[in-house]
């Protein structure tokens, strides 16, 4: 018989934890853009810092993952480690958020009606229902994420229900009553039990949820209780620093180590004022006193509260302890290493942050191939062999950021489960190469001009003139590139493809002026060979930006990107107003540059 209680307390425990899990992680992806904002503009103001951490995790329902998340931020060098010791200890006060939840298990209607609403009984098929009804018959933004937290809140309460109706049997024949008798009798074996209840599940609100399932047997009694509680203050922060320190930098690891030190004075706080008390004989009426769900709750709270006001002094001590437990290590630092370290893998719980990661490096990449260009282009009227250097080692930077993108994208694509997230996961996988071409054609360009240098050669004075105004046209779609990119400007985006058009037909008129030069004698052979490649290079330029820009359209326009070939094809028909309008614009523009300089030149 006890066989099947104990795999029905099992089931429930299963249940709760899942849904627990399943509410946390949806919460987190529903909330991941308001949670990146919010934590990239923490001050130094430590209370302020404190009242963020709260925040975030009684959204989130997760210390461990706003702590995870806090480390990663400071190994990105978003925040400093100094900014995120308040974060850390509103991150310890917030999780009680989840037992304050729990404690509706305490709910007794005693006929009213109304209060059958906040009974668990009613909650959880409620929740159930409401979650169904959104991923499956509602088709608005989130409505799957939305569902999934209500489906995960009402698991959560079915494994409770489930938990506490197999325990009432246990604490019939009197089982519960003697173990809990034990744990109070011996308070380091509490102690450990919830340390390592907390360590295996790496989460305080779910041991403290199963603590306030267990209440509901009436065996348990508050010196029982509150040595368990304060165990699971060690064995949760012991979690989140073995996750903190795994690749991380120095500042990374001792966020791990600051909650370490926090908790363990946490634990000692509480064991020395609650033996104090005791031993006065302030708590006599409440050391064997049965504790509810509810009382688990406000214990929890008042501990973590409490803590947090006396302790939030001592931070910067917790700071000077962690620095010299954890040493920095003499590594010379990247040029881009703090945009590198941003790449972080704990940022997967929360993908918009893992996208702002991605989003920095790619907007450098984009900065450093648009200089890298025009200054390889500067080299056909002033040869430099520094600026050679410089973007051959830009280009290194680029190919280092562009595997540390592309391999992260590969990573977190797995995390990924929104549709807008999956969108921008697909634009940044197409621009990512795209950045990257466009570094190797600074490299490319480069060459041309050094090998025009080799020769002792030099472009005609119409030569470079033509090619003015084709780097003022290229310079133009590069701007609207990174604007369409950096902006998701979809109007900017929409200008590049008609532009791309001009540039290829003022390139054309190019290559014909330069055969017209070379019958005439006014070029060599050899140099007419390195012009034709550098237009080559332009048009590759210009075929870039094109791209950019259509990964812009197909982000915001899903359905494009299967058919971006005929999409492009069909703007070339001319059957787009915007386009033509555009076209003709610029067209005009440029080609009445071009004979502006043909006519200095007969003149």
């Amino acid at each position: 018989m006890y066989v099947f209680n104990m795999i029905s307390l099992l089931g429930g425990l299963a249940m709760f934890l899942y849904g627990m899990r399943t509410m946390s992680a949806s919460l987190k992806e529903g909330s991941s853009g308001a949670l990146k904002v919010a934590m990239e503009r923490v001050t130094n103001n430590p209370v302020k810092a404190f009242f963020l951490g709260l925040a975030v995790t009684a959204i989130i329902q997760s210390s461990t993952a706003t702590i995870v998340i806090t480390s990663g931020l400071v190994a990105a060098g978003v925040i400093s480690l100094h900014q995120s010791l308040g974060i850390i200890i509103g991150a310890n006060v917030g999780t009680t958020v989840t037992g304050q939840i729990i404690r509706l298990l305490d709910v007794n209607s005693d006929g009213v009606a109304w209060l059958e609403v906040f009974k668990p009984s009613t909650l959880a098929p409620v929740a159930l229902i409401i979650g169904i009804i959104l991923i499956m018959f509602c088709k608005f933004k989130n409505h799957e994420n939305i569902g999934t937290i209500a489906i995960g809140f009402g698991v959560l309460f079915s494994g409770l229900l489930n938990m506490t109706a197999a325990v009432s049997v246990f604490s019939e024949n009197g089982m519960l009553s003697s173990l809990f008798t034990n744990l109070g009798n011996n308070r380091i074996l509490g102690y450990l039990i919830g340390a390592g209840v907390a360590f295996v599940l790496q989460s305080s609100s779910a041991t403290i949820g199963i603590l306030q399932a267990f209440s509901l047997s009436g065996g348990l009694t508050f010196k029982a209780v509150y040595v368990v509680i304060v165990g699971v203050y060690l064995g949760d922060c012991v979690t989140t620093a073995i996750v903190c320190s795994i690749g991380a930098k120095p500042d990374s690891k001792r966020v791990g180590i600051v909650n370490i030190l926090y908790n363990l004075s946490k634990t000692l706080v509480v064991l020395v004022v609650v033996g104090i008390l005791h031993g006065f004989g302030v708590l006599d009426g409440l050391w064997d006193k049965t504790i509810t769900s509810g009382g688990i709750a406000d214990t929890n709270t008042a501990f973590n509260l409490g803590c947090a006001i006396l302790l939030m002094p001592l931070v910067g001590i917790f700071e000077n302890m962690s620095r010299k437990i954890v040493h920095d290590e003499e590594v010379k630092p990247s040029k881009y290493s703090e945009l590198i370290d941003g790449l972080n893998p704990v940022f997967f719980s929360t993908p918009a942050l893992a996208f702002r990661s991605c989003y920095n490096a790619l907007n450098t990449m984009l900065d450093l191939s648009i200089q890298g260009i025009n200054k390889a282009i500067d080299l056909f009227t002033g040869y430099d062999t520094g600026v050679i250097d410089e973007i051959n080692e830009e280009e290194d930077n680029i190919d280092m950021l562009t595997d540390g993108v592309d391999t992260y994208l590969v990573k977190l694509s797995s995390h990924v489960s929104s549709e807008l997230h999956t969108s921008i996961l697909d634009h940044y996988h197409k621009v990512v190469t795209e950045f990257e071409r466009l570094g190797d054609r600074a490299v490319y360009i480069a060459e041309n001009a050094t090998a025009l240098q080799k020769e002792g050669l030099k472009f005609s004075e119409e030569a470079l003139n033509e090619l003015g105004v084709v780097r003022e046209l290229m310079n133009e779609m590069l701007a609207l590139s990174k604007q369409s990119f950096v902006s998701r400007d979809v109007d900017a985006a929409r200008k590049i493809e008609p532009m791309e058009e001009v540039m290829s037909s003022m390139l054309n008129t190019l290559h014909d002026n330069h055969l017209d030069r070379l019958h005439e004698g006014k070029c060599t052979i050899h140099g007419g060979v390195i012009f034709l490649d550098l237009i080559s290079n332009l048009e590759r330029i210009a075929d870039i930006c094109s791209n950019i820009g259509v990964a812009t359209i197909t982000r915001a326009n899903p359905g494009i990107g299967n058919v971006a070939h005929s999409y492009i094809t069909s703007l070339h028909e001319g059957v787009d107003e915007q386009y033509n309008e555009v076209y003709t614009s610029v067209h005009d523009k440029y080609f009445a540059k071009l004979e502006e300089v043909e006519k200095g030149e007969k003149a």
